[in-house]
């Protein structure tokens, strides 16, 4: 039987896949496991029911799965405290401010609106290990806790949810956005209300488009994943600056005044050289994946920083940071995490400190985005293949020999087995794009053949 946890929480689609039962379910596990420790114990020894934040994004499946997960959790002696719909990160922050034994987050993140996802957050915001949700996995179908009495838990609104995050949020600018017109693309998700407020507040002058969420367009033609709407509101109104989220604002993407998308790599470079130059760069280290483009590493070797890498996964960022201490690292797809203010990556928290670059500079974000030389990318995905044999294959190691030893220090191979499907990536960069072309397309030939079920 597949792992029911996948790489964030659980996913599928809402109603078919992740129904009520099984987020009633899951929910009363998770309450037998996360309210275990000593934060629980020194409620339960006080008369203190255990406590848990639950949000959601805006898809109308949210609001059902929503009071299953309540429901679960408050059968279970859990109190609530209902945050509506936030981003993902504000209901990590808010785990953490209030001191909440656990939260929930009901979202499928990019996806389309007809998909959802449970993801659980321990005692201080932070994600759950696999060990953690291997064990919440063998609760379920046992027996459940089942207070009687003053045992039940309640379910209460998180009232002032946004204006908490909202003020978390301001108090991590080292300057203010005046001076600089923003165009914030919401994805008619759960940035809509927060975002363009703090960004306001924060000085910056806006335009808004993706704000309109009415539970089915999430992420329909809009945000992170769809920038073109983005780039050509940019253009229109004279902007400086885009910035996208995707449907629960974990991941942030920016446009430059010229219509040119600036990824997750080079908006890590550009905040990983301002915090080393104010003193704000932990051990001067900038923790990335293994899929970060080359042109990054070389950027941060030219301005003295050194990049520790990682497995392909927010999580395994997360895992460095803390293992090192660490105040930056990220994803190029948005994903960017600034421990020293949130616990996971926070797209508008990025965007702020993106703006608030600029106006600290004077620059443009054209400008600032130079500190990086992209190298051509190329990512082939070769499905219908065995990709467990990848790693024991004689032909594909010696083909990725031969194009490694031709790319010289020009570039760089990575092949990947999916963990999920039967399917390799194949990675290629280079200093040009034909060449990149050229390599992968002959890679990914050798793996067909070489790994063909």
């Amino acid at each position: 039987m597949p792992r029911l946890f996948g790489t964030d929480g659980v996913r599928g689609l809402a109603n078919r896949e992740l129904t009520a039962d099984l987020a009633l379910g899951l929910s009363q596990a998770a309450a037998a496991v996360l309210t275990q420790g000593r934060h629980a114990d020194e409620n339960r020894a006080a008369g203190r029911r255990p406590v848990a934040v639950v949000a959601r994004d805006p898809r109308v499946s949210g609001e059902f799965l929503t009071a299953a997960v309540s429901a679960g959790l408050a059968s279970s002696g859990v109190d609530v405290l209902d945050a509506g719909v936030i981003p993902t990160p504000a209901t990590a922050f808010l785990i953490d401010s209030i001191k909440a034994d656990f939260g929930v987050m009901i979202s499928a993140s990019h996806n389309p609106a007809p998909d959802n996802g449970i993801k659980f957050f321990s005692f201080g915001g932070t994600k759950l290990p696999d060990e953690v949700e291997d064990r919440i996995e063998s609760y379920l179908g046992k027996q459940k806790l089942a207070p009687v009495g003053d045992g039940v838990g309640r379910i209460r609104r998180f009232a002032d949810a946004e204006d908490r995050y909202v003020v978390h949020l301001l108090g991590t600018l080292p300057n203010r956005l005046d001076g600089i017109k923003v165009v914030l693309d919401c994805a008619h998700g759960a940035a809509a209300g927060v975002s363009p407020q703090t960004f306001a507040d924060a000085g910056a002058e806006l335009v808004v488009i993706g704000a309109d969420p009415d539970g089915i367009n999430i992420n329909d033609g809009v945000g992170s994943t769809h920038l073109d709407k983005l780039q050509a509101a940019v253009l229109a109104h004279g902007a400086d600056v885009g910035i996208a989220h995707d449907g629960d604002a974990d991941r942030c993407l920016a446009v430059d005044a010229d219509g040119n998308i600036v990824d997750g790599d080079m908006i890590m470079a550009i905040l990983a050289v301002s915090m080393k130059e104010r003193g704000k760069l932990t051990d001067d280290t900038l923790v990335v994946t293994v899929m970060s483009n080359l042109g990054l590493k070389r950027a941060m070797a030219e301005h003295g920083i050194e990049v520790v890498e990682t497995k392909v996964g927010d999580r395994y960022v997360l895992e460095a940071l803390g293992a090192g201490g660490f105040a930056l690292g990220g994803e190029q797809s948005g994903h960017v995490i600034m421990s020293e203010y949130a616990t996971t990556g926070d797209g508008v928290l990025t965007g702020l400190h993106l703006v608030a670059e600029m106006a600290r500079t004077g620059k443009t974000l054209a400008e600032l985005a130079s500190v990086m030389t992209v190298y051509p990318q190329v990512l082939v995905n070769v499905r219908g293949v065995d990709h467990h044999r990848l790693g024991e294959n004689a032909r594909i190691a010696e083909a990725v020999t031969e194009v490694e030893s031709e790319l010289g220090d020009s570039g760089r191979v990575l092949l990947r087995p999916s963990g999920t499907e039967p399917m390799v990536r194949v990675m290629v960069e280079a200093a040009d794009q034909p060449a990149a072309d050229r390599h992968a397309a002959a890679l990914a030939d050798v793996v067909k053949a070489e790994l063909a079920l």
